[in-house]
């Protein structure tokens, strides 16, 4: 139960500066670092189902524990995307328009460069006790965010995709990309991993 509370508590907050702060990178690769020094030594802070599906895959978790955590933080992200509406009113114009392609080719990457990032540096038997693990993963986030966030608003979390959707951030009509490209990303980083290190089982 402890690991299924930290990752609601952990995607409510990531959303929470989602929506509160603009949309701005660094609040958000803030607001995901310092939650995943508070819970990553009890659920691993994934916050992210596409992470989860990264550490599936890699092998660290079974498939019930993985739903679960997903559950968690589509949770979570609901009820960020509910307090952010007690906070302000987010106006439909603010709406992102994408291109398809762009957004379905930003996310992917973004999703699997953050997923491979958090495979390395915080599962890897090479990297184990080392405490860098949220600054290497926050600053991935903010990296991305600002080389794609033009392009698909950078959400490379179906959880994220789905409170800022909720948040009339991202239009409903477009999150099959998000759901599409963010699990595309981290199953390709788990695949990466997997073969670039074929012992570290």
């Amino acid at each position: 139960m402890r690991k299924y509370i930290t990752e609601f508590i952990g995607t409510l907050f990531l959303v929470l500066a989602v929506g509160l702060s603009g949309g701005n990178p660094l609040a958000i690769g803030a607001a995901l670092m310092v939650m995943i020094y508070a819970g990553g030594h009890i659920s691993g802070a994934h916050y992210n189902p596409a992470i989860t599906l990264a550490v599936y895959l890699r092998g660290k978790i079974s498939l019930n524990e993985a739903l679960v955590y997903i559950g968690c933080q589509l949770g979570g992200a609901l009820i960020a995307a509910l307090l952010v509406s007690v906070f302000r009113q987010i106006p439909e114009e603010s709406l992102q328009t994408v291109n398809i392609a762009k957004a379905l080719l930003a996310e992917v990457l973004g999703t699997f460069a953050l997923a491979y990032v958090m495979l390395n540096v915080a599962t890897a038997k090479g990297t184990s006790n080392r405490g860098f693990y949220g600054l290497a993963i926050g600053f991935t986030v903010i990296s991305m965010a600002f080389c794609f966030g033009e392009f698909s608003g950078g959400a490379f979390n179906p959880a994220v995709a789905v409170g800022a959707s909720i948040m009339k951030i991202f239009a409903w009509k477009n999150i099959w990309i998000y759901l599409i490209a963010c699990f595309a990303g981290g199953a390709l980083a788990a695949i990466v991993f997997n073969m670039n290190n074929p012992d570290d089982k």
